[in-house]
């Protein structure tokens, strides 16, 4: 009797262990970062930019799927666009909407800033913004 209850108790603990991890991973919020160039890198142009994320997946703009979004490269601003309102495709903001998670970029020798902010199907930053921190590189 005494293995059973041991059993059944050992049992119910592992569920719970389980089930307590898997609301933990839940309650991490969402992060991008870079995975290269890291902070303070000296370069060549072209640079290879390799995007990370964790806690959510990455799908092409126009595919509404819920906890996934697509990469935006944030080059050289002193300031955040407007993240309420789908983000501006320009010199300044590259967009990744085929879902595209590194890229090659021409940057003129100097110092650069770079920061990444994921995007929903229609280019606009989720409610609460995941951003990377603002990293900056030197290109030779």
């Amino acid at each position: 009797m005494n293995t059973l209850i041991n059993f059944s108790t050992a049992a119910l603990l592992s569920i719970c262990t389980l089930f307590s991890t898997s609301l933990m991973a839940k309650e991490k919020p969402p992060e991008v970062y870079f995975l290269s160039p890291h902070n303070g890198a000296t370069v060549e142009s072209p640079v290879t930019i390799k995007f990370g994320l964790k806690g959510m997946g990455v799908a092409p703009a126009g595919i509404n799927r819920e906890d996934t979004g697509h990469h935006h490269l944030l080059i050289d601003l002193d300031t955040l666009p407007d993240l309420t309102k789908p983000l501006a495709s320009n010199n300044h903001i590259k967009h990744f909407g085929g879902g595209q998670t590194e890229t090659m970029l021409e940057l003129s020798p100097g110092k650069h800033t770079l920061q990444l902010v994921l995007g929903n199907y229609m280019h606009t930053p989720h409610k609460t913004p995941i951003l990377s921190k603002k990293i900056t590189i030197t290109v030779k």
